[in-house]
């Protein structure tokens, strides 16, 4: 999973007939990964109805995957990666074994440590912002500095920067990337700009 442009989408609790025009509109504004979170309402059955309009170069997967069960679950209905809250070694086994990529979440030091050395692609440093943000990041980085990071929690269009300056490969960003109110409003231009606009503060020099 090569991630060109360092953000990851993530969709929670969003409906059925809302999330493929928003996947197409984020997609054709840049954005490379768009995560549902195993815990929206018919969550797998968006995934597979979506899975065969994702182009080359672009990823669906899904997120919240709490135990192995879900991982199969999100394996059935075609996600092309994992993301999990917590460290779960059954779960990182899983999708090894499938080759699929995990973004494994830790917090901690041990956590972190332990998500890398399970075999997790990426570890998803959640939730980020509670222990300081961009500053934790960097810190992590001391020790920890040939494991990739995806902050997550608390990353806005104001400080995005901050995190990938600090050290992290990724972010992952909720409805804040997309707009609360162009999604409500099914405004899909709107929503493209928004990501537009997300992807030029990530990749400002």
């Amino acid at each position: 999973m090569q991630l060109d442009v360092p953000i990851i989408g993530i969709l929670r609790g969003i409906g059925a007939g809302v999330f493929g025009p928003l996947m197409q509109a984020s997609f054709s504004a840049g954005l490379q990964a768009i995560e549902i979170t195993m815990n929206t309402p018919g969550a797998e059955e968006i995934v597979a109805a979506n899975r065969d309009k994702v182009s080359a170069g672009k990823y669906l997967g899904m997120g919240t995957i709490r135990n192995l069960a879900e991982a199969e679950r999100a394996y059935d209905a075609g996600a092309m990666f994992f993301v999990t809250p917590n460290v779960d070694s059954d779960v990182i086994g899983f999708a090894g074994s499938k080759n699929i990529p995990v973004i494994a979440g830790g917090l901690t030091p041990t956590e972190v440590h332990r998500a890398w050395e399970a075999g997790a692609s990426m570890v998803k440093v959640f939730p980020c912002r509670s222990l300081g943000g961009p500053q934790y990041i960097r810190e992590l980085r001391g020790p920890f500095d040939q494991i990739p990071f995806v902050a997550v929690g608390g990353v806005t269009i104001e400080n995005v920067g901050e995190y990938l300056q600090a050290g992290a490969t990724a972010v992952g960003v909720g409805i804040s990337l997309f707009g609360e109110q162009a999604v409500a409003a099914q405004d899909w231009e709107a929503v493209g700009r928004n990501v537009e606009q997300f992807i030029k503060r990530c990749t400002a020099k």
